[in-house]
């Protein structure tokens, strides 16, 4: 245990295991807000889950309620899993990613899974991707940027949002291992991102099932 960062906070007093239960509770919470169903209440007062794909994320209100709405979605979903890593873990007493504290991870995964599984959306959320791309560029930028580029280019070529999604999650992890964070956190983002990668892949199964069909939809650069 001496060398694992994990153990570079002492537990007499057992603050630490109550900082790691706030930063679970916190970051859930963070990633349960469901924005594209309130997007879609306050936008054009409809239930986005009964319209287009029914799920919650960017992709499915961009393409039923316009660019300016989808791209509002977009961007609160990147930045509840942003903060997840970003400040949770600090407001928790655990350090930040700039310290090198594996916990702001602990974040990341509670994030994903408040969105996927969110209450506040009788536990239909989204797939995850948006929150999981703020959760890469809190951890490691540079890598979560190229993982954008390989997004845009596979989308612009084949125009399918989920086969982009899912070069987006692989690439992170492979430039991780080069642009990551100093080791050892590096080698924690890493599997973080394998593990997100494997979440992602599972969500959209049904994309698969429909490509494979020739049934999925195909994304649209120009609005109607």
């Amino acid at each position: 245990m001496m060398g694992m960062p994990w153990a570079a906070i002492s537990l007499p007093d057992g603050s630490v295991l109550m900082g790691a239960i706030a930063l679970v509770l916190i970051s859930f919470c963070l990633g349960a807000l469901p924005f594209g169903l309130w997007i879609g209440r306050l936008g054009a007062r409809i239930d986005i889950r009964q319209h287009g794909s029914g799920n919650l994320g960017a992709t499915n209100v961009l393409r039923l309620l316009g660019p300016r709405l989808g791209i509002t979605t977009l961007v609160l979903d990147v930045g509840k899993g942003w903060l997840a890593v970003a400040l949770a873990p600090a407001w928790a007493g655990l350090g930040c990613v700039a310290d090198g504290s594996p916990w702001p991870l602990l974040g990341g995964v509670a994030a994903v899974a408040g969105h996927i599984l969110t209450p506040l959306a009788g536990f239909r959320g989204g797939k995850g991707v948006a929150t999981s791309l703020g959760i890469f560029l809190a951890l490691a930028p540079a890598a979560a940027l190229l993982g954008v580029l390989g997004f845009v280019v596979c989308v612009w070529i084949c125009r399918y949002v989920s086969v982009g999604s899912m070069t987006l999650a692989v690439i992170f992890p492979i430039a991780t291992a080069f642009l990551g964070p100093p080791a050892p956190l590096r080698t924690y983002v890493v599997a973080l991102g394998i593990l997100l990668a494997g979440v992602l892949a599972w969500r959209h199964r049904i994309n698969w099932a429909r490509i494979a069909a020739g049934k999925e939809t195909r994304f649209q650069w120009r609005s109607k």
